[in-house]
């Protein structure tokens, strides 16, 4: 079942435009699905889709020559370069001199591209300069609670978040608990049972390590790598310390930051940073830490349901979105401050204490729109559910 995506609606004003559209993200996050259910929304028949994990497909756009990559697409598929040409690329980060062939075609044919990858740190490397002005950049998320619901083909789908009946609010808890504990990638969500859920989960990580780690990483120590992992699922939502996580895998500070940064360019985890409206407040400036997914989290390791729960809050504001925490040296903090602009404490269960002293740090950063988000029914104004989100 193919569902439209809600990326596609930031896409598609872009579908007639010069330049190139590259999907990024985590493996099996659904690019591929995503890149085949743009190809059908594309009424020309002057249009193609290549797969380049193909090693034969790779050879098309091997040539020194880029006119002979013109010929070569012209004679085998029958494209037409006088007119305006689409090519949908699937997993480009398996040809190296892509960008400056993408550049070629985008400048001396109309060739519109729509392209996906997975390795971010390679991607932007290789299109950073070499396709400047001639590209949008997309990252693609696990799904989000709404398109779980649509995934599933739940009568459900929320059409309006804010108006919730309490036999609706009954039906939504147990469908968003099964999020929580499962996540958003599409093949664990379309599989039935628990365990094989987790088998999922357990294959796309193994999958990750395997090719993200070993084949583009080319780290000498993947052990400690993999160790640095596991130790961060046991630290979602807490703030860095390099130094003892040095000191805890025996391994150097430049190592952790080294290996802390491909894990976030490869979409493994994110770093949230701290939030600052003045420069004279003395502010924590560790990142906090959070993953992918809180499925990928439950599987690695085990976490309490508070923590999971702000795992699956941070997945659906990130797509929103400039996302901080926030805290001084000395007093409570903030768990999401959004676009400067909204802020959110995350509790499993709400309390009017909750709600008083987030409503007193907000407005001393002087944002009005506060919100606890909550796993548990409440009559608590200024609460929302975490599916409400």
């Amino acid at each position: 079942m193919i569902i439209e995506r809600d990326l596609y609606k930031q896409i598609k004003p872009r579908l007639n435009s010069k330049q190139a559209i590259v999907i990024t993200g985590m493996r099996r996050t659904g690019k591929t699905t995503l890149l085949r259910f743009i190809f059908e929304k594309i009424k020309s028949k002057n249009k193609l889709m290549i797969e380049l994990e193909n090693p034969l497909s790779r050879k098309l756009f091997e040539a020194d020559d880029y006119e002979e990559i013109v010929k070569s697409l012209n004679n085998s598929f029958a494209l037409d370069f006088s007119k305006r040409v689409y090519l949908f690329l699937d997993e480009i980060q398996f040809v190296k001199n892509l960008p400056s062939v993408v550049k070629y075609l985008i400048d001396h044919y109309q060739v519109k591209f729509f392209l996906t990858g997975s390795a971010s740190f390679y991607l932007k490397n290789l299109f950073s300069e070499s396709l400047a002005g001639r590209k949008f950049l997309y990252e693609l998320f696990p799904f989000n609670f709404y398109e779980f619901l649509k995934l599933k083909s739940s009568k459900l789908a929320l059409s309006n978040k804010k108006d919730l009946t309490d036999y609706m609010i009954d039906l939504l808890i147990p469908l968003y608990q099964e999020y929580i504990d499962f996540g958003g990638f599409p093949e664990v969500i379309l599989e039935k049972t628990k365990k094989g859920k987790k088998q999922v989960l357990e294959n796309i990580f193994s999958s990750y390590f395997q090719m993200e780690v070993k084949q583009l990483g080319d780290f000498k120590k993947d052990r400690a790598l993999r160790d640095l992992l596991i130790l961060l699922t046991q630290r979602v939502g807490s703030r860095l310390d390099i130094q003892r996580i040095s000191q805890a895998l025996g391994i150097d500070r430049r190592t952790v930051i080294e290996y802390l940064n491909f894990l976030e360019s490869t979409y493994f985890i994110s770093l949230l940073k701290p939030f600052s409206r003045s420069s004279g407040v003395a502010v924590r400036k560790n990142p906090k830490v959070y993953f992918c997914d809180s499925g990928m989290v439950n599987v690695l390791t085990k976490v309490d349901r508070g923590t999971l729960f702000e795992q699956a809050v941070f997945q659906t504001l990130r797509q929103k979105g400039n996302l901080n925490y926030y805290q001084k040296k000395i007093g409570p903090e903030i768990d999401f401050i959004l676009n400067k602009k909204q802020t959110f404490e995350v509790k499993t269960t709400a309390l009017q204490s909750d709600i008083n002293k987030l409503r007193k740090i907000a407005r001393e950063l002087k944002i009005t729109d506060y919100k606890v988000i909550t796993l548990q029914k409440t009559e608590l104004k200024q609460t929302l559910y975490g599916f409400q989100v």
